[in-house]
């Protein structure tokens, strides 16, 4: 019996495993993510509450929690906005080329010359800087790279012999891309939007964490992130927890990526 491959099973296994938190936290939580109780503010982890609570006497694990299910929101939408569009637009570049291609391909390439967050940061100032203009800002900013590969992918395959085919056969271009262009593009595809997922995760937690997030008091990693840093001396578990749900969902994702790609890439299956 062949084995899994060790990135695999760990990068499942962690994203797996904060799925489901995110997935519990968005129904049920031990406290109230958003009750205040000065009489236990900036308490040790006990029994009670086992990542402690903040300056306000809140629950650090059920705003953890809370906060995994807003960052999974947002990071979701945003990758499947950015991966829609993106598909799209670089499926119709690639395939029909021509005076559309140049045009949309220049404004892509200006796009990708400014860094992702620093776009971002500019659209947020359109779109406002609340829970859907995040999606919007950072769907625009991660789109150009979706546009770049899928169409990298189509135009070489466009003039392969079964798409020549296809069109003897008497088949629109439009049907043509969509039977047998676009399903050969599902490889690079699922790899980059795994690999987008951990991006606008880390995007959107430093978008918090500079205030440009969601606004308190409703928590994300982000901002939980940036609200211990007043309190890093005398209660670092309010940095450490936060960072730590950060770091694993990256690494999780991360090693997901590289095992979607191995699998789904052949030259690297033989390879293997």
């Amino acid at each position: 019996m062949k084995h899994l491959p060790l990135n695999l099973l760990i990068g499942g296994t962690l994203v797996g495993s904060i799925g489901c938190v995110m997935l519990i936290g968005s129904f049920w939580t031990p406290y109230d993510p958003l009750a205040l109780n000065f009489a236990a503010k900036l308490a040790a982890p006990s029994l009670a509450h086992p990542f402690g609570t903040d300056e306000y006497g809140r629950d650090v694990l059920s705003r953890l929690m809370r906060g995994a299910a807003a960052s999974a929101r947002i990071s979701l939408l945003t990758v499947l906005l950015a991966t829609i569009f993106g598909v799209f637009l670089g499926a119709l570049t690639g395939f029909l080329r021509g005076w559309f291609d140049r045009i949309l391909m220049a404004v892509n390439d200006a796009l990708m010359a400014f860094p992702g967050m620093l776009l971002a940061l500019g659209l947020l100032a359109v779109f406002g800087a609340n829970e859907k203009g995040i999606i919007l800002a950072l769907a625009l900013a991660y789109m150009s790279s979706v546009i770049r590969i899928v169409r990298g992918t189509v135009l070489s395959i466009r003039e392969l012999e079964y798409i020549q085919a296809s069109r003897l056969m008497g088949n629109s271009e439009f049907f043509t891309m969509l039977r047998h262009v676009l399903p050969n593009c599902l490889a690079p595809i699922t790899v980059m939007a795994t690999s987008m997922l951990g991006w606008v995760l880390l995007a959107e937690s430093s978008l918090s964490f500079l205030g440009l997030g969601v606004a308190p008091p409703a928590p994300t990693w982000g901002n939980m992130l940036a609200g211990s840093r007043a309190h890093i001396e005398q209660a670092m578990w309010l940095g450490i927890f936060p960072g730590l749900a950060i770091s694993l969902t990256l690494l999780g994702v991360n090693l997901l990526g590289d095992a979607l790609r191995d699998l789904l890439d052949p030259r690297l299956r033989k390879r293997s």
